[in-house]
């Protein structure tokens, strides 16, 4: 799914990983505007592979809950969403997202809550 909507990592920091989407036929719904799913699948994409990157070989990320604002319409151009950290545990992790728009306006923010299982 993340290759199928275009999503390419473009920065890795010490606290916070970076990617970004295009906004085109793949991400746009019926009124041509960024789908709040397509939206989701970036916020959910970027946490969950921060939480691979914060966790110990074999250990896995599962996603237990995901919820998101939908604040601004997007209707073309890319989206650059910005992860980072609100509680990195041994067995939970929690991840906020921000998605912003070319410009920078803030148009969805994103939290996921992760579960670590051995």
């Amino acid at each position: 799914m993340i290759s199928y909507l275009g999503i390419e990592f473009t920065q890795l920091a010490e606290d916070f990983l970076e990617a970004t989407m295009p906004v085109d036929k793949h991400t746009r719904q019926s009124f041509g505007l960024l789908h709040g799913g397509a939206s989701v699948v970036l916020a959910e994409s970027i946490g969950s592979i921060a939480g691979y990157l914060c966790s110990a070989d074999p250990q896995k990320v599962v996603g237990l809950e995901i919820n998101a604002s939908h604040l601004r319409a997007v209707f073309d151009g890319h989206v650059r969403g910005v992860c980072r950290a609100l509680h990195v545990g041994r067995r939970h992790q929690v991840w906020q997202i921000e998605i912003f728009d070319a410009c920078g306006h803030l148009c969805c923010t994103s939290r996921l809550t992760t579960a670590i299982i051995d």
